[in-house]
């Protein structure tokens, strides 16, 4: 077990104003892999006053100067490419391969594509008579999750750097130390001192200090919706900028004449990938009703394949959740065709990758966000009915919609009250926005859409 001091703040990394610290537990098995700092009201302080002072020479500096840092920020994630996979899986549990493929890959992709707006992006543009500045915001306050821990802050700061913002990180207490890799790489790059800042600590109190600081200039949150609504209503009491990216209850719609099997399998997979911890994920399958008997047959048979190489959930209160969802889903009357409620391993907070069947839309699994390797597959009598089942929650944050006429699933997805939406299979596109409508949000991250975030507009007049 290693114990690690300190806070990176100003540039440097600083002892904790107090003795307290966090464990760090592999959900593996259990064991305690770590400790850091758990920082208090002073540390919060100290990074937001360290940040406002770096901001106005960040702000004043070129585009290009700043795309470079963030170029060399992504040089210098792949360098750290192997040791953080090693350390998400040590972590949050991850497989080592989604780690390498994803939690390790996505946030370096996303941090050149920033490298790449910084510098393209126009911050001036001439309308009329006026010429319209796009300014940096100021001092971002991010409070970021577990369950994609590198992603979920570089979606946050380098957009946030590009803008000419300064930014202090507070991380989920479950996953801190892919977040001091993410630190040491920004000092690597030649990031200055100030311009991103990192707090260890517990939600309740360095989250809440962050959001409620008057010196941060936007809160930028992901994470549940309860705790959402809390921040947002922090964030409007004071009139500061907030972006929010919360739950998600997703719908998969297979429409008739698509590959069903694909369909299927290609939905399983994304609802079991990284053990269901994912709040875009397709966690209800809605499948028409004379094909539904055979869908469910192939879903059944797809999470049973899974088996053993599904990773733990990060805690062990996120497994008891789970398995009570679990519990819940059979109370009501749906079927289990596959998994169930009896954790499957002695140690470690794993759940068994878990399907149901005759589920109707107003059951709580097919309305509230799980997070865990869970799916809901229900029955829609026409398109009408499937369109009413998938916009009939107060998510909208993803969703997939699968025709054997690629114009047939693009008219249904117009109609579809969320986010983003695959068709037949899309790629995730780091340049697309992601983000959600109604309960699973306010803004957009990533590409264009994530950068004017952290932006104001101010206009001059000629």
């Amino acid at each position: 077990m290693k114990a690690y001091d300190g806070m990176y703040i100003d540039g440097a990394w600083r002892p904790a104003a107090g003795p307290d610290v966090i464990e760090v537990v592999d959900p593996a098995d259990g064991q305690v892999i770590a400790t850091v700092p758990a920082g208090t009201v002073e540390d919060v302080d100290a990074a937001v006053r360290a940040a406002r002072a770096a901001l106005p020479a960040w702000a004043a500096t070129a585009p290009a100067e700043r795309a470079a840092r963030l170029a060399a920020l992504r040089d210098a994630l792949v360098a750290r490419q192997d040791e953080i996979a090693r350390t998400v899986t040590a972590e949050l549990g991850a497989p080592l391969k989604l780690s390498q493929t994803v939690h390790a890959a996505v946030p370096i992709a996303v941090a050149g594509s920033y490298a790449e707006l910084a510098a393209t992006y126009p911050f001036e543009e001439r309308t009329g008579n006026s010429t319209v500045l796009h300014e940096p915001v100021g001092v971002v306050g991010a409070i970021t999750p577990w369950n994609y821990p590198l992603h979920q802050i570089v979606a946050k700061a380098a957009p946030a750097l590009a803008a000419g913002c300064t930014i202090v990180v507070k991380p989920a207490e479950d996953t801190p130390l892919v977040a001091r890799l993410l630190a040491e790489a920004m000092h690597e790059a030649g990031v200055p001192a100030g311009v991103f800042n990192l707090v260890t600590g517990l939600g309740p109190v360095a989250g809440q200090a962050l959001a409620e600081h008057p010196g941060v200039d936007l809160v930028s949150f992901t994470g549940s919706t309860a705790v959402g609504r809390r921040i947002g209503a922090v964030a409007a009491a004071a009139v500061k900028k907030v972006a929010l990216e919360l739950g998600g209850k997703s719908a998969n719609v297979i429409l008739p004449g698509a590959d069903l099997a694909r369909a299927v399998n290609v939905g399983v997979a994304n609802v079991m990938s990284n053990s269901g911890q994912t709040c875009s994920a397709w966690t209800r399958m809605l499948v028409h009703r004379d094909q539904y008997d055979e869908a469910v047959g192939l879903a059944a048979a797809a999470a049973a394949k899974y088996g053993d190489r599904i990773g733990p959930l990060v805690n062990a209160t996120q497994q008891e959740r789970v398995l009570g969802y679990i519990e819940k889903g059979v109370a009501e009357g749906a079927r289990l065709v596959a998994g169930g409620p009896d954790a499957p391993r002695e140690r470690g907070c794993f759940v068994r990758p878990t399907v149901f069947a005759d589920v109707t839309p107003e059951m709580t699994i097919a309305q509230e966000e799980i997070f865990g390797p869970v799916l809901s597959v229900l029955r829609y009598e026409d398109e009408e009915d499937a369109l009413r089942i998938a916009n009939g929650t107060v998510y909208g944050l993803a969703g997939a919609v699968w025709a054997a006429d690629e114009a047939r699933a693009t008219a249904f997805a117009r109609r579809m009250e969320t986010g983003q939406v695959d068709i037949n299979g899309g790629r995730f596109n780091p340049l697309a926005p992601f983000g959600g409508y109604k309960q699973s949000g306010v803004g957009r991250e990533l590409g264009v859409h994530g950068l004017t975030e952290y932006l104001q507009t101010k206009s001059l007049q000629f």
